[in-house]
């Protein structure tokens, strides 16, 4: 179970992150506009299996590099914590437009493609392999328990994601007109790329 003072600090940071603009939630606010947002659950589950495949991946992968050099977990804690506050750092100097999704990449609307597009969407999103790779990892402590630890940030990155896509959803129109006047989606990605930077450098740090 990871420190109550560790997820104080990583449940905010992953919800802005949730709640930034990007594939993800342009989908969900699309077909909350299109098909409704009873339909656009079956899409938010796809998006959240394909999100949780990409977490226990981005982990799994790093902890078994971890377990066989054990030496290295010090020096690679410290440039993932640095790597972390340059992303961070990147996301507050990035301005963002909510992207427009083209629904011609969905041929039918059926529950079954409806999951599939999101999984899809998740899986192969560069933004979710980033911040898992760079932002999990480093959390975890090689002398606890993998399983439970990995269960409960997985958690709570699938409620954030979850949360998110529904305001995205029932948003529609007004949402996006909102988010892109006076880019105020420029301003959840500042306070999300500050809340990152605080992360980096506490685990550097640590």
């Amino acid at each position: 179970m990871p420190e109550l003072s560790l997820l104080l600090i990583f449940i905010p940071t992953w919800f802005l992150v949730s709640l930034s603009p990007g594939l993800c939630m342009s989908l969900a606010m699309t077909l909350g506009m299109t098909v409704g947002y009873k339909k656009t659950l079956w899409m938010m589950l796809g998006e959240l299996l394909g999100v949780a495949l990409v977490g226990i991946l981005s982990v799994i992968g790093v902890a078994k590099f971890i377990l066989e050099y054990p030496d290295i977990f010090f020096y690679a804690k410290i440039i993932g914590g640095l790597y972390i506050v340059y992303v961070g750092i990147c996301t507050m100097k990035t301005p963002v437009q909510l992207a427009e999704y083209d629904l011609k990449h969905i041929k039918t609307i059926t529950p079954l493609s409806l999951l599939n597009n999101g999984f899809m969407t998740a899986i192969l999103n560069p933004k979710s392999w980033a911040f898992m790779v760079s932002l999990l990892p480093p959390l975890f402590d090689p002398k606890a328990s993998l399983a439970s630890q990995l269960s409960v940030f997985i958690t709570i990155i699938l409620i954030s994601e979850f949360i998110c896509m529904s305001l995205y959803a029932y948003g529609g129109k007004g949402l996006r007109h909102w988010l892109n006047k006076n880019d105020k989606a420029h301003y959840i990605n500042w306070v999300g790329g500050l809340l990152l930077i605080m992360v980096g450098i506490w685990l550097a740090l640590s």
